[in-house]
């Protein structure tokens, strides 16, 4: 749907205001049919007129200017058509201007201005508005399936596609809702506020009341568009069976915890070694097992100190065999084994273990 600046909504042809001159006149028209809709004139376009009544001049020159945005482009200049028109746009005549594959990114002011180097007014102009209306299209609604009582939500509608931005309208079970739930005596028990602006429902907190099945409708001047019905239940809840369940978690938790106390106090988390025997103390940082001999002191004189620990003896050797470590400076020639000095009357004799 086109409309023109002091069109009358019901006009097949509106006209715009005559220009004044004494021998130059200009027609501004907007030419279309009155059941002219968004469909057809994406294929078929829109014709302006500039019509010049009455002159001197027989061939006045024609120019079309374009504003938008505080913009001016020209459209129709040096006999041709520039700008964002010029695949889209051609003269008829001497003076029409037909538009076509119309959007609404046409939608600004378009001046015809007139240059008649005869008449005693030489240049005129008029100007006319052009407004391209877009029917919206279904709009995307967004309803929560289930709200519990007492608790806020939220219900949203849009559409991006109609123009001017249209208006938005909400149902429940098809009635029309307010604006405002506290301006209508009949949902004196909800609590709502409608933007018709954005599209958004907002529910301070939903009763039982306001459970239904809920749609949106989007429109403007060109028409309207609605989306498809969405269920939304409003449940109470159930305190007891909260409170039960937290129970029951508490409960676990706390038969965890014993078993994992009486479990340490058993042992069944102490360590045991590979072969399934209680773990020993290991023994000194030098990898040799220390053992008592049959004599707790060492007679003086034999070139061994005295201590609580006896020098170590080879396992399976006589108790009058005595051996001591090797020198920590001594290189071993097959290391890691351990070696010992072993105390004899010819001499000291090295065993590695």
């Amino acid at each position: 749907m086109v409309t023109g600046a002091g069109a009358e909504p019901r006009a097949g042809r509106v006209r715009g205001e005559r220009a004044r001159g004494p021998s130059a006149a200009l027609d501004m028209a907007l030419r279309r049919r009155p059941s002219l809709v968004l469909l057809l004139l994406l294929v078929r376009g829109v014709e302006l007129s500039c019509i010049i009544t009455d002159s001197q001049t027989n061939d006045p020159r024609i120019e079309w200017k374009k504003i938008q945005d505080e913009q001016t482009t020209y459209v129709f200049f040096d006999n041709k058509i520039q700008g964002d028109l010029t695949d889209r746009a051609e003269l008829l005549g001497k003076t029409s201007l037909k538009i076509w594959n119309v959007t609404r990114k046409d939608s600004a002011l378009y001046r015809c201005e007139v240059v008649a180097r005869n008449d005693r007014k030489e240049i005129d102009e008029i100007v006319i508005e052009l407004t391209v209306q877009v029917k919206p299209v279904a709009p995307v609604c967004r309803v929560p399936r289930a709200v519990p009582v007492g608790k806020a939500a939220t219900l949203s509608c849009q559409e991006g596609e109609g123009f001017p931005r249209p208006h938005y309208s909400w149902y429940r079970n098809d009635v029309p809702l307010p604006t405002d739930s506290r301006a209508n005596p009949r949902f004196r028990n909800s609590s709502f506020v409608l933007n018709p602006e954005t599209g958004t429902l907002v529910f301070s907190a939903v009763h039982k009341e306001d459970s239904g099945q809920y749609y949106c409708i989007a429109s403007n001047d060109a028409g309207s568009a609605r989306c498809e019905e969405q269920d939304m239940e409003v449940y109470d809840l159930n305190i007891g069976g909260i409170i039960g369940g937290v129970l029951v978690v508490l409960t676990v938790l706390a038969l965890i915890t014993g078993g994992i106390c009486c479990a340490y106090r058993r042992g069944y988390f102490i360590s045991h070694d590979r072969s399934g025997e209680s773990y020993k103390n290991p023994g000194k940082p030098d990898g040799v097992n220390y053992i008592r001999t049959d004599e707790e002191v060492r007679e003086p004189g034999d070139g061994v100190s005295t201590g609580k620990m006896a020098s170590p003896r080879k396992p399976g050797g006589s108790p009058g065999e005595r051996f001591e470590l090797c020198p920590a400076h001594e290189p071993l020639s097959m290391p890691p084994a351990v070696c010992l000095w072993g105390i004899r009357s010819a001499g000291l004799v090295a065993i590695p273990i």
